[in-house]
């Protein structure tokens, strides 16, 4: 993890006292004496401010890992990674969670694909989104030229300031593309709407899109071409407006394939990444360093940002005590929890002899009967809290990790690239060949595994194999209509061992039956 985040993170401590003690009624003067005017006096409280942003996809919270900024949520839970991983992976064929009796059955809808309004896993993700939103909303509110001119800040630092608030509004944007991608049509709030005095109302999905584009376009100019690692840049910019275009067809009915490609192409012709010489090293505790290929990622250190979500989650519950935890950086851990199921090793052919350095498994039997048996479907050993050295970076009680998550990375954009062509969008077959073969020569450390063609299917194999468990395959697969179809099946797939179709609803999940019941603005998703 970078120096950055973790000393901004302990700033954004008094920010948050700052506001936690306010009355809904804005009329009134808050209780803790700490008021906007006072936190946001000089450019030290926009540092602060900033650094909560930031935080509020890091960390359940900044007091610690027994507290959660979302009011009744587990902190374990209340993490941002750790829900919008379970969201994509679990109901998928990559991967299956053995705890199916925990979080009042909330794995338990995902691993079956059987989620209800009350999902508390569902509510979790919601309401971290919602509330990351709410952050950069109150930051922006006391980020505009006259508030910052009037406290007398000018020069360099309201220029900087400028650049807080652009990547805010990034940030805020890639919250509203995960509400969008998971729930369709969710409450939407901006600084402009007055806190506490009106519920939000519910926007569409075609809607949201047509924001979140705008959004994103509207900032690209305001945004700085290079920044501090885990920062916000035009190439995030531009990486998740390739995605958003690669994905404008579920969203909206109007597909995107040129402007997918064009802006994968800006990242790709940035100059500002390559791919990283080793693929494993894009997954180990030390990711933050000599690191060319992530455009944008979520840090963590196994001391500083303690934290039972996170890349934390990821690597404990990938990994019991057969394993050796001591192997994986995590001494005094090891959950015993997320595994694959068969579909994802069968991705690499012969798993266990191929050459393709991707394939990182554990175990022998790749089947699962039983989805509460972590034994049973092949552990993933992708991410790990051991550095590329072998050493294990400093950690509190021997469980907390400091491996950073990769939100964007160049890969992903050769990906996007290649995909919007083969689907009819502008640009060169030979090209995105090309950067397929870039992938498979880094997997294979030769050119035995290149490809002379490919299909659109291809794409989503190798997406498979080369971003498995980073987030991705939920909106892969209903993109690529596999999700609900009763001609892809996995394991358990509907709640039954051999699998099954499931209903056309199920492609969004249910807006959180709290939220519903709470804000007479919202209606459900059909189905629900």
């Amino acid at each position: 993890m970078n120096n950055y985040n973790y000393k901004i993170l302990a700033m954004a401590t008094v920010l948050s006292l700052a506001f936690s003690s306010c009355k809904k009624d804005l009329d009134l003067t808050p209780t803790n004496d700490i008021t906007a005017d006072k936190a946001y006096a000089d450019f030290s409280g926009y540092q602060s401010g900033v650094a909560k942003v930031y935080g509020s996809y890091a960390t359940p919270s900044n007091i610690g890992t027994g507290t959660s900024d979302v009011s009744g949520q587990d902190p374990g839970f209340a993490d941002f990674l750790r829900g919008y991983w379970n969201l994509q992976e679990l109901p998928t064929d990559e991967a299956a969670c053995a705890w199916i009796g925990d979080a009042g059955g909330g794995i338990q809808g995902l691993d079956y694909n059987s989620y209800v309004p009350s999902n508390v896993l569902i509510l979790g993700m919601y309401a971290r989104s919602m509330y990351q939103i709410s952050v950069v909303n109150e930051f922006l509110r006391e980020s505009t030229d006259a508030k910052v001119a009037s406290r007398g800040i000018t020069g360099n630092d309201a220029q900087e300031i400028k650049y807080f608030a652009a990547e805010a509004r990034f940030i805020r944007a890639f919250q509203y593309w995960v509400l969008m991608d998971f729930f369709g049509n969710p409450p939407f709030i901006t600084e402009e709407n007055k806190v506490g005095k009106e519920s939000p109302q519910q926007i569409t999905r075609a809607k949201l899109f047509e924001y979140v584009e705008s959004e994103l376009l509207a900032i690209e100019p305001l945004l700085k071409e290079t920044n501090e690692y885990g920062r916000v840049t035009k190439a995030a910019d531009w990486a998740l407006l390739a995605r958003l275009y690669l994905n404008a067809g579920v969203y909206t009915g109007t597909n995107k394939y040129n402007e997918a490609a064009q802006y994968a192409g800006k990242v790709i012709s940035s100059g500002h990444y390559s791919l990283h010489p080793v693929y494993a090293n894009l997954f180990k505790g030390d990711n933050d360093k000599n690191n060319p290929e992530v455009i944008l990622s979520i840090n963590y250190d196994g001391v500083k940002t303690q934290n039972y979500g996170g890349t934390t989650y990821l690597i404990n519950a990938a990994v019991n005590g057969d394993m050796g935890p001591v192997g994986f950086g995590i001494p005094n851990g090891g959950w015993g929890g997320n595994r694959s199921r068969p579909n994802l090793p069968n991705l690499f052919g012969d798993y266990k002899n191929t050459k393709d350095k991707r394939a990182m498994f554990w175990g022998d039997n790749p089947n699962i009967t039983d989805i509460s048996i972590f034994k049973q479907g092949l552990a993933v050993t992708k991410f790990t809290n051991l550095t590329s050295t072998g050493t294990t970076p400093p950690s509190v009680g021997g469980t907390y990790c400091s491996t950073d998550f990769p939100l964007f990375r160049l890969a992903e954009m050769y990906l996007v690239y290649a995909e919007a062509v083969a689907r009819g969008g502008s640009g060169s077959t030979a090209t995105a060949l090309g950067y397929l073969n870039l992938l498979r020569q880094r997997a294979y450390g030769d050119a035995s595994g290149n490809l002379s063609s490919y299909t659109v299917d291809d794409i989503l194999n190798e997406r498979g194999r080369e971003l498995y468990w980073e987030g991705f395959r939920r909106t892969d697969l209903i993109r690529y209509s596999k999700y609900t179809s009763d001609t892809y099946l996995w394991p358990f797939k509907g709640g039954i061992a051999a699998g099954k179709g499931l209903e056309a609803y199920k492609t969004l999940y249910p807006l959180p039956v709290s939220d519903v019941i709470a804000n007479t603005n919202l209606t459900q998703n059909p189905g629900y």
